[in-house]
């Protein structure tokens, strides 16, 4: 456990350093709460463009509660997604590239306790930025539209947590093989892909993670059904995802660039 506290404490430093515990939360946070405001103060934001005219205006109608948080998740699930992707994506790149790798294997270190502790910084600064989001989306849709089932947020958050960390946790394999964004756009294109497939095929897909984004929304608005063949597909991928990435650093380390 020693060896993984260290680059637990190195990965969170690191974070700090460059900024991204005020960058990542602060647009999360902002996604969840531009939905609820600007969905409560549309009719205004129309009237005031002068291009749609009061009365037509006047007919709009302010969704449900519910409807709202689970329309908020639209907005993790592109921007909020590819910030915390794009913030990974050179958790173990980086690690390539300026030869830290090198040194860890040259040291006969295994680098299973370096892939778990760079897997728990990506999710503590994940699930802390999606929970502030969240928060925020939940605390004004309280204020401006009307009371929340709390438990159905918090169902429909947990899920989609769990779909947000599998596509992030694919980051590390992918980053212990490729430069640069590479990473990032492979694993937000396997997580389309996925999401896609789930859509078209449902029957043959009841299993896919990539049902979880559309089943936690379900949840929020209470047509929640059992998700635990999703949940242990994407635990399972985390899993390999992380024993991959430790054995491809140690099979392809690159030394540091000139």
């Amino acid at each position: 456990m020693k060896p993984f506290w260290i680059y637990y404490q190195k990965e969170m430093l690191e974070a700090s350093r460059t900024y991204k515990w005020i960058w990542v939360p602060a647009v999360f946070l902002l996604l969840g709460i531009m939905q609820p405001v600007s969905t409560y103060y549309l009719p205004e934001i129309l009237t005031m463009s002068g291009e749609v005219p009061p009365e037509a205006a006047a007919l709009f109608t302010i969704p449900s509660a519910d409807s709202v948080m689970a329309s908020t998740l639209s907005q993790f699930s592109t921007i909020g997604l590819l910030v915390l992707v794009l913030a990974g994506m050179n958790t173990v790149a980086g690690e390539r590239a300026t030869g830290t790798a090198e040194l860890v294997l040259t040291r006969t270190v295994s680098t299973l306790p370096m892939m778990g502790a760079k897997w728990a910084a990506m999710m503590t600064l994940m699930l802390v930025s999606f929970a502030l989001g969240l928060a925020g989306a939940a605390y004004y849709t309280h204020q401006l539209i009307g009371p929340l089932e709390w438990g159905a947020v918090a169902s429909g958050g947990l899920l989609y947590a769990v779909w947000l960390a599998w596509i992030v946790t694919l980051v590390l394999p992918l980053g212990a093989v490729l430069r640069g964004p590479a990473a990032a756009f492979i694993s937000l294109g396997t997580a389309a892909a996925l999401s896609l497939l789930s859509g078209l095929l449902p029957s043959r897909f009841q299993w896919s993670p990539g049902r979880l984004s559309s089943m936690a929304a379900e949840w929020m608005l209470g047509a929640g059904a059992g998700a635990w063949a999703p949940v242990i597909a994407a635990l399972l991928i985390m899993l390999l995802s992380i024993i991959a990435a430790a054995g491809l650093l140690r099979r392809s380390p690159l030394s540091p660039q000139s």
